[in-house]
């Protein structure tokens, strides 16, 4: 595409998000600082109906980019210098809080302020998140409940039975030995050790060791984390005209309620992109209604074994250069609490 025609593209891509009408020719040529004629832009934009990018909702009508335009417009914004100010506030009021899936549902309403549409976030465990320490509580019935903690502020609970009663004073004999010898290990690492030590002959002579083997083939540190995902702003899609239906609009809120659909639209569109900003316009694929819709997003690896996504999920005619900016601002935020 040469670069006149790539102008008149990405103003065409502008003046629809403005103002939500088809675009005619003489609207470009007027924005334009040289002297284009009217005529000269008609003969561009029927080359760019031609090749996909712009569709003609009536005869007499303007121009209406399709996701291809919108595409090659994202595409073609670089990214923006982080200002300094901006992410000495964002990382501030992420600060208060304590753990990474507090820091991830705070981030979805900071998203859904600065770009007013649908902010999306999850924290999502790996495999070799870090054990910060276990805490292991006697109940009635022979029942114990075994709390793992992880380095990130994770928390997982497990509820077991066992045949018979064990005392509290030797599960505190159990979660210290645990805590004394593999806080700061990866679970992974954890588990091939713990099983390595249980398999030598001494367990059968320990008390403690006989303990921790039950304990320990119940699913003590055999976790698994699922991804805690937050969503805020979902009321902003009721304010826009989508075109959609009523019982259109009404399944795409009951589809964004579903934590699973949220994790699979993350996956999806985000998971290959790295730590930089990645636009995915046009999102069919992960419900029929999202045809029309962008999702502007990054992944961040933190240490201790987690994952941060977060995202702006709007309609297709959005503020490209404001929903990247806030993302990346927010990311960088978060990436710098845990750096």
């Amino acid at each position: 595409m040469s670069p006149r025609t790539a102008e008149v593209l990405h103003a065409i891509v502008q003046a629809y998000i403005e103002t939500g009408e088809p675009v005619a020719s003489r609207v470009i040529a007027r924005r334009r600082r040289d002297p284009v004629s009217a005529a000269t832009i008609r003969n561009i934009m029927a080359d760019l109906a031609d090749e996909g990018y712009l569709d003609q909702p009536h005869t007499s009508a303007g121009r209406v980019p399709t996701a291809k335009a919108f595409r090659h417009y994202a595409e073609s914004l670089a990214a923006r210098r982080l200002m300094a100010g901006e992410l000495e506030r964002l990382r501030g009021d992420l600060h208060r809080l304590q753990s990474v899936d507090q820091r991830a549902e705070r981030s979805t309403t900071l998203l859904t302020e600065m770009t007013h549409n649908v902010g999306i976030a999850a924290a999502i465990p790996t495999e070799n998140l870090t054990l910060d320490q276990i805490e292991l509580l006697a109940l009635p019935e022979h029942r114990v409940l075994m709390v793992v903690v992880t380095r990130d502020g994770m928390v997982r609970n497990q509820l077991v039975q066992l045949d018979e009663a064990a005392p509290q004073d030797e599960l505190t004999s159990i979660r210290n030995y645990v805590n004394l010898h593999f806080a700061g290990w990866t679970l992974p690492a954890i588990r091939r050790e713990m099983k390595r030590r249980l398999e030598l002959e001494s367990a059968a002579y320990d008390s403690l060791l006989r303990r921790l083997t039950i304990l320990y083939a119940k699913g003590l540190l055999d976790i698994g984390f699922t991804p805690l995902v937050y969503l805020n702003g979902a009321s902003n899609l009721v304010g826009l005209d989508l075109h959609l239906t009523k019982e259109k609009l009404r399944d795409l809120l009951h589809a964004l309620e579903e934590k699973k659909r949220l994790i699979e639209i993350l996956d999806q569109f985000l998971s290959a992109g790295g730590e930089q900003v990645q636009v995915r316009i046009g999102l069919r694929e992960a419900h029929p209604a999202l045809d029309e819709f962008a999702l502007i997003g990054l992944t961040i690896e933190l240490p201790g074994g987690l994952a941060a996504r977060m995202a702006v999920l709007g309609p297709m005619r959005m503020n490209y250069p404001r929903v990247m900016s806030a993302v990346q601002h927010v990311g960088e935020a978060l990436r710098s609490l845990h750096a």
